[in-house]
């Protein structure tokens, strides 16, 4: 068993995509558009991996209300970007380009070496080395 994709609402698809593409690499599918139901979606993937990020658009979804990290299900997810240095310099990046550093680079008291960022919309994503 493995987890194929995960799911996230966005408000502006491009905006999200070329983040995730210009930041971590990833690739995305062609945009599917369903226009009865006024959905579109894209598939991100990383070259090396099989698990997928979907980002999705429906204009009658709501913004989630309140503080995503205290509210319940899925609090944020982590991109292994291979070792120290790297999470160090993309954090950087990401906070030149103002981005919002929720947690700065640190060893865990789980023994993970990372960061937060927020993405466009909120979303909280751990950098791993």
């Amino acid at each position: 068993m493995k987890i194929e994709h995960l799911a996230i609402w966005t408000q502006d698809l491009e905006v999200v995509k070329d983040f995730y593409m210009k930041y971590f690499n990833m690739e995305s599918s062609d945009k599917y558009i369903n226009s009865s139901k006024k959905f579109s979606s894209y598939f991100l993937s990383f070259p090396e991996a099989s698990t997928r990020l979907e980002i999705m658009n429906r204009p009658d979804i709501s913004a989630l209300l309140g503080n995503q990290a205290t509210t319940l299900g899925l609090t944020h997810f982590s991109i292994s970007v291979g070792n120290k240095v790297t999470v160090d310099k993309l954090t950087e990046q990401l906070r030149k380009d103002g981005y919002t550093i929720a947690g700065e680079p640190r060893t865990t008291g789980d023994g993970y070496y990372e960061s937060v960022v927020l993405d466009p919309e909120g979303n909280s994503v751990e950098i791993t080395e």
